[in-house]
């Protein structure tokens, strides 16, 4: 029988030295020399003199043969020499698994000498396995293919593009922001199941399965936990890492340029939606590895899970803690909206405290992300204001600040339903959202905000030009190019007909100063003031200055204007008809009231230079952009004088 347990534990002690003493040392001297070197350690080893005696787990018991057998498999494999391993071979790994079920249960069964002894046999085995557990669950990994993966989900995202309407693709290419914008919708498709790889083999799952089994029975939850954790969670780093959405700091960030920036935004979206299943996926591998144990198995997945998910938060925490570029802010509100999206599939993946802290951290990014997107708003709207370029545009064309912000402000209502949940307070800068006694969303009100900023701006730089009239070219053009935008987008509904007619009123006024700046002293020279005298009739001299006057004065206007560009064709064709019918009719009556008095006259053709056909012909030139050319219309007329 036995002895006692010493109540010192001692024979735990004398145990695990006679195992290292039988498994390094040949000779009895070598054992005393070992002996010696062990006893300095630990005062109690040299009161034992047969430190190299049989083991207690060979001899003096029952189960003495079969335990001794199996103390020589789980020896042979030396837990310091990992390069050759048991699941090489299976018949090897099952002897060595019926070895270790040997040693348990002698643990479970004996006392004293033997049970220190099975326990340090046990231990050994235990390392041995949490070795073989690590490989077998890196050799079984499916390794995910980059350029497969993402081949996946650019046929997600033409898929998703296809789904749009003709309209909704040419609006939103319109953008230098289309790209961002678009890829940010086409992440919020869920992924089907069959597109999330397998993350162990099937055929390693009962071999890992077999080995977690018996390293719980042991009692080395812990070194299992350990084990797994530390290996699930380097191969999700790795997984994540081929989406592009390796781990970023806020410092880097702020340091990093917008195309990369903006490029490792995209990555984030598309793998955000793709890990939910992964996550997913990893429960049920718990779930299958380590049956063993219920606490285990939620505790392992807990830590590989929220290590996923952290992981992904940081990035969006880094976003959200960046710089409030107004480039950014596509990509902020696409990410918010995937997250926000995921959040309900990620809580159900998570039970008790472990669910509530996850939820709890989403939720503070998301917010996070809501202060960027608001801080971004306001510091867009100090850059339409901030924009002071003094270089007037040649031809008074559609001013680049003009088409970017209609452009921006176009894809900011694409998120209209987000940005009332996160401007919900209704009101800016103090005011309260409402024009004109009628209520307004704050989206509307906020765009309402941006655009007369622009609107401001624009009537700043109409005045870097010298020319009054083309003062109001310019301002008509970049008018009904807001107009536009707005008629041929969700804008229309959000800021309503009357908004628009009130622009359009303005497009008029802006037309009719136009022509009194550029014809009204063209048109004084068709006026009959000075020609006829009381006494001496009409003054030919003064007929002949008048004709010449008006010639120059619209040749000049033709050189500049027919340079000046309304892209807009019903524009340019309604100006030239308000032209034609200011300046054709006056023509018209004085050369039949006074053109006959220079018929015959020498050099006649030098003051009645053009006929009405010939102005309304060159009327027809203005406006285009171009400048004068051999095939214009003053260009013909006067190689015609010349001859």
């Amino acid at each position: 029988m036995a002895a006692a347990p010493r109540a010192d534990g001692s024979e735990n002690v004398i145990a695990t030295a006679r195992h290292i003493v039988r498994s390094l040392a040949t000779t009895s001297e070598a054992a005393d020399d070992m002996m010696r070197i062990l006893s300095a350690f630990d005062r109690r080893l040299s009161t034992v003199p047969d430190l190299f005696s049989p083991s207690p787990c060979a001899a003096g018991e029952d189960d003495a043969p079969s335990s001794a057998a199996a103390e020589r498999v789980i020896f042979h494999w030396d837990p310091s020499n990992p390069d050759s391993l048991l699941w090489d071979s299976p018949d090897t790994a099952a002897e060595y698994l019926s070895a270790v079920d040997e040693v348990l249960a002698l643990t479970a069964t004996s006392r004293g000498d033997l049970l220190a002894c099975a326990e340090v046999t046990l231990q050994i085995a235990i390392t041995r396995l949490g070795d073989e557990f690590r490989h077998l669950m890196i050799q079984n990994t499916d390794v995910l293919d980059a350029e497969n993966l993402h081949d996946s989900i650019q046929r997600l995202f033409l898929s998703f593009r296809s789904s749009m309407s003709d309209a909704a693709v040419e609006d939103v290419e319109g953008s230098p922001l289309s790209e961002q914008c678009v890829v940010a919708r086409a992440t919020t498709i869920v992924l089907s199941e069959t597109q999330i790889p397998n993350l162990i083999r099937p055929e390693a799952i009962s071999d890992l399965r077999q080995i977690a089994d018996r390293m719980i029975t042991a009692g080395s939850r812990n070194d299992l936990c350990r084990v797994y954790t530390s290996v699930r969670c380097n191969i999700l780093a790795d997984c994540l890492t081929v989406l592009g959405a390796d781990t970023v700091s806020s410092k880097e960030v702020r340091r990093m340029e917008w195309k990369t920036l903006d490029k490792k935004m995209k990555n984030w979206m598309q793998a955000l939606k793709l890990v939910v299943g992964v996550i997913s996926a990893e429960r049920q591998l718990c779930e299958q590895i380590l049956a063993g144990s219920v606490d285990l198995k939620e505790e392992c997945f807990d830590e590989v899970a929220k290590f996923c998910v952290m992981h992904l938060l940081k990035f969006g925490e880094a976003i959200a803690e960046g710089q409030r570029s107004p480039e950014r802010l596509f990509g902020i509100l696409g990410m918010y909206e995937v997250l926000a999206d995921v959040l309900p599939d990620i809580g159900a993946l998570f039970l008790g405290d472990s669910k509530d802290f996850i939820c709890e951290e989403v939720e503070r990014v998301l917010s996070g992300m809501g202060d960027a997107v608001r801080g971004t708003l306001a510091e867009f709207g100090n850059a339409i204001q901030g924009e002071t370029s003094k270089k007037a545009l040649p031809g008074g064309e559609i001013h680049p600040l003009n088409r970017y912000v209609m452009n921006y402000i176009k894809l900011l209502v694409e998120y209209s339903t987000l940005l009332n949940q996160l401007l919900e307070d209704g009101s800016i800068d103090g005011r309260d959202s409402s024009e004109g006694g009628e209520s307004m969303t704050p989206v509307a009100h906020r765009v309402l905000l941006l655009m007369s900023y622009l609107e401001v701006n624009l009537e700043e730089k109409s005045k870097l030009y010298e020319d009054a009239g083309m003062q109001y070219v310019f301002l008509m053009n970049n008018v009904l190019y807001i107009v536009q935008k707005v008629k041929e987008s969700e804008l229309m509904v959000l800021l309503g007909d009357n908004w628009v007619r009130k622009r359009q009123g303005q497009i008029r006024q802006y037309s009719m100063h136009y022509l009194r700046a550029s014809w009204t002293k063209v048109l004084s020279f068709l006026k009959d003031e000075g020609l006829v005298g009381s006494s001496h009739g009409l003054s030919k001299t003064v007929l002949k200055e008048k004709f010449k006057s008006f010639n120059f004065a619209f040749e000049e206007i033709y050189k500049t204007q027919s340079a000046w560009k309304v892209p807009d064709p019903q524009l340019r064709a309604e100006l030239r008809i308000s032209i034609s019918e200011m300046i054709l009719p006056a023509y018209r009556a004085f050369l039949a009231r006074f053109g006959g008095y220079l018929e015959g006259a020498w050099h006649s053709t030098k003051y009645i230079k053009y006929t009405v056909e010939d102005l309304e012909k060159c009327l027809a030139d203005f406006f285009e952009g171009l400048p004068l050319l051999k095939d214009s219309c003053m260009y013909s007329i006067s190689q015609v004088l010349i001859f």
